[in-house]
C-alpha cells in the first residue's frame, strides 16, 4: 500500500510539475511599441530568432528608417557570420525581414501578440496612457514588458488590469551585440511571467538576470553613480583632482573598462543621464549619489547631449 501511495504522489507531483511548465507563454508573436535605436534592435534579434514581428510607431516615415537601419545591421552582421558563404548570410537577411511587419496602429495589432515590449520615450505618463489603451485590445495571455532604464515597473504596470502580465525587459545598446537582459519582477508579477520572459530571453540568445523593480535595476543603479562620480571628481579640477582625459585613460588601463566615464556617458547621450539622475533625485533628495551635476547640467541647457550632437564633454567631428 505503502509503495503505491509513493507511486501516486510521484505521479501526481510529475503531473503537477508539467502542467506548471506548460502553463508558461511560449512567446512566438512579438510587438515592439518603438522604432527607434531600441525598439529597432529588439525587433531585430526577435525576428531573427525565428518570432513573428510588428514593430510600431507613429509614422510611416520613422518606420521606414526602422527598416533600413535593421536591414544594414543585419548586413553587416551577416558578412561576418556568414563570411564563407554570402548566399547563405543574404538569405537570412531577406529571411528575417519578411518576419517583420510594420504599423502605426499599436491597438489593432496587439490582439494576437503574445508579448508587447515597449520602447518609446521615458516619460510616465505616455507610457501609462500606451499600455492603458493596449490593455483593452490585447488577448488575455498577452505579456506586456517595458524597456525603461529608469522609471519604476510598478507605476507602468498599475494603468492596466494585467499587473501579473507585466514585467520590465531591459535590453542593452546596440541591442544585436549585447547579450545582457534584465528582466525585472515587479510584487504583482506572477511567476508564470516572468519566467516566460526569461525564457524568451534565452530564445534571443540571450543572458537573462533577475532584479526587483528597484532604481536602475542592476547595471543602471550601479552606472550612473559611477559616472557621476567622475564628473564630480572633474568638477573638482580646479583643486587638483584630475582631467577627464586622465580619467578616462585611467578607467581603461586600471580597471580594465573598454570606455572611460566621460567618453561612456558622451555615448549614452547627457539628457538620458540628466533624466535618470532628476528622477532618482527626486525620490530620494538626500541621497549623496543622485545629486545634480553643474557641469552635466550646463551642458544639457545648452544642447551639447554627446555624439548624437557633436559635442559633450568632448568635441566630435
Amino acid at each position: 500500500m505503502a509503495f503505491v501511495t509513493r507511486q501516486f504522489v510521484r505521479s501526481v507531483s510529475s503531473s503537477s510539475s508539467a502542467s506548471a511548465s506548460a502553463k508558461k507563454i511560449i512567446v512566438k508573436h512579438v510587438t515592439v511599441i518603438g522604432g527607434g535605436l531600441m525598439g529597432a534592435g529588439i525587433a531585430q534579434v526577435a525576428a531573427a530568432t525565428g518570432h513573428t514581428v510588428v514593430l510600431v510607431d507613429q509614422t510611416e516615415d520613422i518606420l521606414a528608417k526602422s527598416k533600413k537601419s535593421i536591414e544594414e545591421s543585419l548586413r553587416r552582421m551577416s558578412k561576418k557570420k556568414f563570411a564563407e558563404n554570402p548566399k547563405a548570410g543574404d538569405e537570412f537577411v531577406e529571411k528575417t525581414l519578411s518576419s517583420i511587419s510594420t504599423s502605426t496602429d499599436a491597438a489593432s495589432v496587439v490582439h494576437s501578440t503574445d508579448l508587447v515590449v515597449e520602447a518609446i520615450v521615458e516619460n510616465l505618463k505616455v507610457k501609462n496612457e500606451l499600455f492603458q489603451r493596449l490593455d483593452k485590445f490585447a488577448a488575455e495571455h498577452t505579456i506586456f514588458a517595458s524597456n525603461t532604464s529608469s522609471l519604476q515597473i510598478t507605476s507602468i504596470a498599475n494603468a492596466t488590469t494585467r499587473q501579473d502580465r507585466f514585467a520590465g525587459l531591459h535590453f542593452f545598446n546596440p541591442v544585436p551585440m549585447m547579450k545582457l537582459v534584465e528582466v525585472i519582477k515587479t510584487p504583482m508579477t506572477s511567476q508564470k511571467t516572468f519566467e516566460s520572459l526569461v525564457d524568451f530571453s534565452k530564445t534571443l540568445g540571450k543572458h537573462p538576470v533577475s532584479c526587483k523593480d528597484t532604481p536602475g535595476f542592476i547595471v543602471n543603479r550601479l552606472l550612473v553613480p559611477y559616472l557621476l562620480e567622475a564628473i564630480r571628481l572633474h568638477e573638482r579640477v580646479s583643486y587638483g583632482d584630475a582631467s577627464k582625459e586622465d580619467i578616462d585613460t585611467a578607467m581603461k588601463l586600471g580597471a580594465g573598462y573598454p570606455m572611460g566615464p566621460f567618453e561612456l556617458v558622451d555615448y549614452v547621450g547627457l539628457d538620458t543621464t540628466k533624466f535618470i539622475l532628476d528622477g532618482w533625485h527626486e525620490m530620494d533628495v538626500k541621497n549623496p549619489l543622485f545629486q545634480p551635476s553643474a557641469s552635466l547640467n550646463k551642458l544639457v541647457a545648452e544642447k551639447k547631449l554627446g555624439k548624437k550632437t557633436g559635442e559633450g564633454y568632448y568635441k566630435y567631428k
